[in-house]
């Protein structure tokens, strides 16, 4: 509000003028100064009803301070996580590379050699075998199956040796029967190499083929038994050392001790059993068209054979023996081609009838035969 200003004439009169305007100047600075900050006005209870809304509106300021302190602060957090999982993700790849680098190793990695053995045929071929470490069952399979090729009874020779090459043993688990079995198998006999190789069919059977994948076992047998030796050959004229008359002798005599298993050296049917004047107990067998067989001297018959019989090759008819006209143990051996006596040790036989690998089964066989051949 304006303050009065007292004029005075006298002297006095400017010393009160000089106070007014001084007052007035401060009063000026007071109202300015009170006018640049704003009151504030007494609120009643009822008054806070008008600041509510600023309460949401600073919140929601210190949420979007909040929000962008995080959003600042997420690359940094994300850059100090990024090198753990780069960490990891090298270490995951560290060792997929090891477990790669094994499996290369280990597939690139030289096979187990194969082992070769070899030993001289001193007595038997049973027995070379033994000292290789094959079994008999193997042994049995390996004399049938080079009957068509050897007769290790007969033609074996001081100086003969028999090889074979078995697989790797195995790094674990126990052994089994066909540890022993050769894959493959050579019998060295004077100049000549006899070979045979492995072959398993789907069933898991074993057998024995040629290099080129051909059965040995011939649809006929040459030898009936395991004799010892030739005590009689095949002859149009001889002395009978019974009769002491000259007559032809019609088959082979086989010596080999009483008891000795014989068997059917083909399929066939029994055409005649029993007994007949020289021959003394005796089985006649008819093979395929026109083989014949007879087996004579025996001492008792196989059990259930009788004539109509089917036997198959390599079956027992008969035991030796010296029944008729004999002076010792032995087998009377015949072979009859057109109802004709042949020499049993020369004639011309059937060719095989077992068959042997065809096909892409055969490559096959043939090239593992050939990578096997070079070890021996």
């Amino acid at each position: 509000m304006p303050f009065p200003v007292v004029a005075t004439l006298s002297t006095r009169a400017g010393k009160v003028i000089l106070v007014c305007a001084i007052s007035s100047a401060c009063a000026a600075l007071l109202f300015s100064q009170s006018f640049s900050v704003p009151s504030k006005k007494p609120r009643a209870d009822g008054d806070d009803a008008d600041e509510l809304p600023a309460q949401p509106l600073s919140r929601d300021a210190e949420a979007s301070r909040a929000a962008r302190a995080a959003a600042a602060s997420a690359p940094q957090q994300a850059a100090s996580a990024v090198p753990d999982v780069n960490a990891a993700n090298a270490a995951a790849s560290a060792a997929t590379d090891a477990e790669t680098n094994a499996a290369k190793s280990a597939s690139s990695a030289p096979p187990p050699a194969m082992t070769v053995r070899s030993v001289p045929l001193h007595t038997s071929f049973d027995d070379a075998m033994q000292r290789l470490g094959v079994n008999a069952a193997t042994t049995a399979l390996l004399v049938h199956a080079y009957a068509g090729v050897i007769n290790f009874h007969r033609d074996l020779r001081e100086g003969d040796t028999v090889s074979i090459v078995v697989a790797p043993p195995a790094a674990s688990g126990p052994r089994n029967a066909a540890d022993s079995e050769p894959l493959a198998v050579r019998v060295q006999h004077g100049t000549t190499s006899h070979d045979l190789f492995l072959h398993r069919n789907l069933q898991g059977k074993p057998f024995y083929y040629t290099k080129s994948g051909a059965a040995t076992t011939p649809s006929f047998e040459r030898y009936p038994l395991a004799y010892s030796r030739v005590s009689s050959g095949f002859a149009l004229r001889r002395l009978d050392p019974v009769t002491h008359q000259w007559q032809s002798h019609d088959g082979v005599d086989l010596a080999a001790p009483a008891g000795t298993p014989v068997y059917a050296t083909a399929r066939g049917t029994v055409s005649f059993i029993g007994r007949e004047r020289g021959y003394g107990r005796i089985v006649v067998l008819n093979n395929v068209r026109p083989y014949q067989t007879a087996f004579a001297h025996l001492s008792r018959f196989a059990k259930g054979l009788h004539r109509g019989s089917r036997v198959r090759r390599g079956q027992v008819i008969g035991y030796v023996g010296s029944s008729g006209w004999a002076t010792g143990p032995h087998l009377h051996f015949e072979v009859r081609v057109h109802h004709v006596p042949r020499d049993p040790l020369t004639v011309a036989l059937p060719g095989n009838d077992a068959g042997g690998l065809h096909g892409d089964e055969q490559a096959r066989f043939a090239a593992q035969a050939q990578r096997l051949s070079a070890l021996l």
